[in-house]
């Protein structure tokens, strides 16, 4: 009787076996299913910062576009002012040609610098220019809220006003 016993006893230990192999197994699972969903996770969270980098340096290109078309294509008359500032023709729809991203920008000329006075002589640039200052205010924008604002100043010689 005691081989019976001894018997019955071993199967029931490898059933016990099982059972702990069986949660084990389920445990281990649980946590490279964890590992799986984190790593998901992080990758979406990547690809998403990724993409707000990109619309950023978009934005940014945008702005400086605007500030380029400013000054090839702008009223460089110091008739502009901070108050009444030279705006782009293509208003409100102005693209920047690659991308489409939209921009903006205002060009002003500063009377604040008025009294800039270039240097005589030297140069062969003669007498009677003086410096005029312009200010452009860009901006430019790119996907979800991504935008970019630049102020740039320049100085453009001309002759002296009275």
């Amino acid at each position: 009787m005691t081989g019976a016993l001894q018997r019955r006893g071993s199967k029931s230990a490898t059933g016990r076996q099982r059972g702990v192999v069986l949660v084990v197994a389920l445990l281990l699972l649980l946590v490279v299913t964890i590992l799986g969903v984190a790593g998901l996770v992080t990758a979406a969270l990547e690809l998403r910062l990724a993409g707000n980098i990109d619309h950023h340096a978009r934005a940014f290109a945008a702005a400086e576009h605007a500030i380029e078309q400013a000054v090839l294509t702008g009223d460089l008359g110091t008739s502009s002012s901070l108050a009444a500032p030279d705006k782009p023709g293509c208003r409100p729809a102005c693209k920047t040609p690659i991308t489409g991203d939209p921009f903006d920008y205002s060009l002003y000329y500063d009377a604040s610098a008025s009294d800039t006075l270039a240097p005589d002589g030297g140069h062969s640039l003669g007498a009677g220019l003086q410096a005029h200052h312009f200010v452009v205010e860009a901006t430019g924008e790119s996907g979800p809220g991504a935008r970019s604002d630049h102020t740039r100043g320049f100085y453009v010689l001309g002759p002296a006003e009275p």
